[in-house]
């Protein structure tokens, strides 16, 4: 009987040189975020393996990323999500330019229509006092301890006071929570610090979810096994809370980082300031909320005014 040989097996792709060193030049020298990563890496895997033709990273030019990009929107890609990729382009080729002499950098000649942005949702201050004080109106979880209502209580009141992101309240540690000059240390994006001020509801809130956990020393808000808080646990409660007031139930996390920086402008804060207390690296960002503000002020004029 004659033997088989056996089927061959495919050759394994070539490794990419050039993206590895981008990787690696983002993930340890620029600490970029394992999410920004992700995205980045789709992005140009997907761009790599769009044609069997595709010239070399170093040989694509202006009209290669044109039709690309025309290509994902055809395919029914959010504006967002095209703009993603062209982000991720833009910033290998920024790399290219940089460390391997690229001469002419073929994203400078690209262009992508501007996106029009969502003004975000913005809770009312007795929104805000509903869903604050929701924590200690509820009865206790079954199988819960008995401090985690003040926990809960103390998260709520710290989102809203300090408008902290959702992964920089839950990686807080004790040491990091300053009740004497009333402000707490976050580590932000591109692990950047900064001190941002906190109230004195969400100071004596910690203080007493602390003492009833007996917190001393680690990672400030628990889980029920006593150790750090997840953000998807935060989300959890939120929603949990949320059934037990008027506010829509579509309000994330970010919705009370939103009416903190809405609230501060509305009150008079500057600009500046609040791109400060949020973490901004451009100004740009911070804008959205004083459009914002305007819309809401906007729209007390056409409800108050007898000739708007």
């Amino acid at each position: 009987m004659p033997l088989v040989k056996p089927p061959r097996s495919l050759p394994r792709p070539r490794p990419d040189r050039l993206l590895g060193e981008f990787f690696r030049h983002l993930e340890f020298e620029r600490n970029v975020a394992k999410r920004t990563l992700t995205n980045y890496r789709h992005a140009l895997e997907k761009l790599r393996a769009s044609r069997e033709d595709l010239p070399g990273w170093l040989q694509l030019k202006p009209d290669d990323f044109r039709r690309y990009l025309m290509r994902l929107a055809a395919e029914g890609l959010a504006k967002p999500t095209v703009r993603l990729h062209f982000a991720a382009f833009r910033t290998f080729y920024k790399f290219l330019t940089e460390y391997h002499a690229l001469e002419q950098n073929p994203l400078q000649q690209v262009q992508l229509p501007k996106l029009g942005r969502k003004l975000p949702f913005v809770l009312t201050p007795n929104q805000i006092d509903e869903l604050l004080g929701a924590p200690l109106r509820v009865s206790k979880q079954k199988q819960a301890p008995e401090w985690m209502p003040q926990r809960d209580a103390a998260i709520l009141e710290l989102f809203y006071s300090s408008g902290l992101r959702l992964s920089e309240l839950a990686g807080l540690n004790v040491a990091e929570v300053d009740p004497y000059s009333e402000a707490v240390r976050v580590l932000g994006k591109g692990r950047k610090e900064r001190v941002v001020p906190v109230g004195a509801p969400a100071l004596v809130a910690i203080q007493k979810y602390r003492q009833a956990a007996r917190v001393e020393a680690g990672p400030l808000f628990l889980n029920k096994s006593r150790k750090r808080i997840g953000v998807t646990a935060i989300w959890a409660l939120l929603k949990r809370y949320l059934r037990h007031t008027s506010i829509p139930l579509e309000v994330s996390p970010h919705k009370l980082r939103h009416s903190f920086a809405t609230h501060l402008l509305d009150a008079g804060a500057d600009l500046r300031s609040v791109q400060e207390l949020l973490g901004h690296a451009s100004l740009s960002t911070t804008q959205i909320y004083t459009h914002v503000s305007i819309e809401r002020l906007r729209s007390v004029y056409d409800d108050a005014h007898p000739r708007a």
